[in-house]
């Protein structure tokens, strides 16, 4: 009997813009589907695929997927008109980021400018400042009868109940508004708030997931083109980011020495990779035959970057051609080979390094995923005589 497949739809946020977020396990066919609505998108942060709310209908939506999933849109039944608090003097949910925003007085907005541009002269990563400037305005825009200095802790758990949690927003979310506001009130109200007053959710820990050697091999086999191929490959054999792989340029490859640079990664950290001889081959070969001018790889036009939306429609096909139903992303090829070199015998430190990561705590836990690991313990189960 076929397992019956679920969709489960929510009203959620992508990019400041309200959208109806569009979860389900893996499924070739189901991703064929969503590709046929206008505007459906996928994104690597959500780790879901969306469709803005303007141009959700919800009828086309069930007229799609009859009979190939079960649709779950309970959440969308919620109401969506909220009264605002007069005595907290806080706009109520939902989710409405531009009537937020076009709350915020002149002052506020010009307080907010100026705090965005000393994280900038900081050197603050630009996802950061946008983060948190995104943070922010939400949360002073739903304070919008309120002055800054008269935030209160209360204000901040009344923030966290009736907006973040009733509009099921992520852990994330509340926890880079504590963070923002952390930031913001010790540099511009000169006043340290104590953010262990203030309600964490609980981190979630979930274990990296992993490509098995022969899906890893199906994958890259059905890729016919050669720049793609080779994008892919230098994620998984270099332990590549994403955006590392889109910023490689051809004078951080070291041909003679056989070594690859990454520069200014996440953490504003350099690392020095070496190329394995088959790797050195393969971008040798690719090299002499399409001669990229700047970048390792180039997108449309010669001399500029493929985007991350190139790269991920990329893997997408990828995985459609090689038939693997599994919930993989691009990040998994990273995981992958740091899982297989673990398995492969290399010490722990030297994955560290190939992965840039600050803490051996962060690389430690491939060793929950490592299957090797896992087979060689002994269960005291099989030592008894039955």
């Amino acid at each position: 009997m076929t397992e019956q497949r679920n969709i489960k739809l929510t009203y959620s946020m992508h990019r400041k813009q309200p959208v109806v977020r569009i979860d389900f396990a893996w499924d070739p066919e189901l991703v064929h589907q969503v590709k046929q609505l206008d505007h459906a998108r996928w994104s690597r942060t959500m780790e879901a695929w969306y469709l803005p709310r303007e141009h959700f209908v919800l009828h086309r939506f069930f007229e799609l997927f009859r009979g190939k999933a079960w649709v779950d849109y309970e959440a969308l039944k919620t109401d969506t008109k909220k009264p605002v608090d007069a005595e907290s003097g806080a706009a109520k949910a939902p989710y409405n980021l531009r009537a937020l925003k076009a709350a915020l007085t002149p002052d506020r907005q010009k307080q907010l400018q100026s705090f965005k541009q000393w994280m900038v002269q900081k050197r603050y990563a630009t996802n950061t400042i946008n983060s948190y400037m995104h943070q922010l305005e939400i949360f002073f825009g739903y304070y919008a009868n309120k002055e800054p200095e008269s935030i209160s802790h209360h204000d901040i758990t009344r923030f966290n109940n009736d907006f973040i949690l009733k509009n099921g927003l992520s852990a994330t979310f509340q926890n880079q508004t504590v963070s923002a506001l952390k930031l913001f009130y010790q540099k511009t109200q000169q006043r340290l708030l104590n953010i262990d007053e203030i309600e964490r959710p609980l981190k979630s820990s979930p274990l990296p997931k992993v490509f098995s050697k022969p899906d890893l091999e199906k994958f890259f086999r059905v890729i016919s083109n050669p720049k793609h191929k080779m994008a892919m490959m230098m994620i998984y054999s270099c332990g590549l980011r994403r955006s590392e792989l889109i910023n490689l340029k051809l004078e951080h490859l070291d041909s003679k020495r056989k070594t690859l640079s990454v520069i200014n990664s996440k953490g504003k950290k350099d690392r020095m990779i070496p190329l394995s001889e088959r790797t050195l081959h393969k971008l040798r070969t690719y090299y002499l035959e399409h001669r990229p001018k700047q970048y390792l790889i180039e997108g449309q036009y010669p001399g500029k970057a493929l985007t991350a939306s190139s790269l991920q429609k990329v893997f997408e096909k990828a995985m459609l051609k090689a038939e693997i139903n599994k919930p993989y992303t691009i990040h998994c090829l990273r995981h992958s080979i740091a899982t297989h070199l673990l398995e492969n015998g290399t010490d722990l430190r030297y994955i560290q390094e190939l992965l840039g990561h600050k803490s051996s705590v962060t690389t430690e836990i491939y060793t929950h995923v490592s299957t090797q690991s896992l087979q060689n313990i002994k269960n005291p189960f099989d030592e008894l005589d039955l």
